[in-house]
């Protein structure tokens, strides 16, 4: 897969989201992301208002990073589900697609194995939308390309008299 930014249409957006709606509610989650690996917010799901998603996302995207690298090192490809537990709350990440992060955040309310059992349904309909919609952007030409069409030598001379 390129690893240039992830475009995004209003369609897998909206698909995106309800997947990671549902899985909100069914994982029994306080909060889910799901981020690019460059560390963009892509969607998000839950009790984020106290949350700098901004951070979450990148140091989300370092972290698999960085482990990515320690994966390297003893002949793995990648770690594609990382787990953090904490005192009162856990993180849940997994790679989807290679392009794509989801991040579960749940405390005692949920479990570890429901978590991971409802990720992995949510994480193969998310693949789904990403190949549909990297197919959707190899057929369509790039956003800059449909705006410099569009502008005309008249258009150029209105913006400098």
């Amino acid at each position: 897969m390129p690893t240039s930014s992830l475009v995004m249409f209003e369609e897998e957006f909206k698909q995106i989201t309800a997947v990671i709606d549902r899985l909100l509610k069914e994982a029994n989650a306080k909060v889910v992301f799901l981020v690019d690996k460059d560390g963009q917010l892509i969607a998000a799901s839950g009790e984020t208002g106290d949350m700098d998603t901004t951070s979450l996302a990148s140091l989300t995207a370092g972290n698999i990073a960085a482990t990515g690298g320690l994966a390297k090192l003893i002949g793995e490809k990648e770690f594609s589900i990382l787990f953090h537990e904490g005192e009162k709350d856990n993180l849940h990440i997994s790679i989807v697609g290679q392009r794509v992060i989801v991040v579960v955040i749940f405390d005692q309310r949920s479990s570890l194995g429901l978590v991971r059992l409802r990720v992995k349904k949510a994480n193969d309909e998310l693949n789904a939308i990403l190949q549909k919609l990297l197919r959707r952007v190899e057929k369509k030409p790039s956003v800059q390309e449909n705006l410099l069409a569009e502008i005309t030598d008249t258009d150029i001379d209105k913006l400098f008299h």
